[in-house]
């Protein structure tokens, strides 16, 4: 008997090892499960921050770059005007000296031509006269209406004030109407 108490006993305490280390290798196994938790959540704030970081590098740069863009839409556009501005100064100087009417007329024409050349080559265009055709509220401003010279001329357009313009297929100013009433 005192056999079996001692057999007992050591099954007991054999019973209890198997118990405890069956604990503790659950606890291990939560502890590496809550580790594993703890990393990918860790992983996952440090990939937040930089997709956060690069996102924000990306939009100061592009703000950078529209800002520098505006800054210097312009500028072929001027480089472009820069001889008219030049023929103009030569124009000027030769008025104080000239007599010759007819010789002022026609350097007045040649600079106006060059610069409607070079503002039609950068995509300007003037609008086509709109006189005696209907108004057309999308396409025109008026200004005013008079009463009409006749009958047939009532909600057309008498006459244009302002020309209208163009940059490429988008108006820019609408050219200003009188309004037949």
């Amino acid at each position: 008997m005192a056999k079996d108490k001692k057999e007992e006993i050591v099954e007991e305490a054999v019973d209890q090892e198997v118990e405890n280390t069956e604990e503790s290798t659950e606890e291990q196994e939560e502890v590496v499960i809550e580790k594993t938790v703890e990393d990918e959540l860790a992983e996952m704030k440090d990939k937040y921050i930089r997709l956060y970081s690069e996102f924000e590098n990306f939009r100061r740069r592009t703000a950078k770059e529209r800002l520098d863009l505006i800054q210097t839409s312009t500028e072929s556009l001027m480089v472009s005007l820069l001889p008219i501005l030049d023929d103009f100064e030569r124009a000027a100087e030769q008025n104080e000296k000239s007599d010759d009417v007819n010789a002022v007329k026609e350097g007045m024409s040649l600079i106006n031509n060059k610069i409607n050349n070079i503002l039609a080559l950068k995509g300007l265009k003037k609008m086509e006269s709109s006189v005696g055709s209907e108004f057309d509220a999308e396409t025109q401003e008026a200004i005013t209406q008079i009463p009409a010279p006749s009958d047939d001329m009532k909600g057309k357009v008498i006459d244009e004030v302002e020309k209208g313009y163009q940059l490429k297929e988008k108006i820019i100013r609408f050219p200003k109407v009188v309004i037949g009433q």
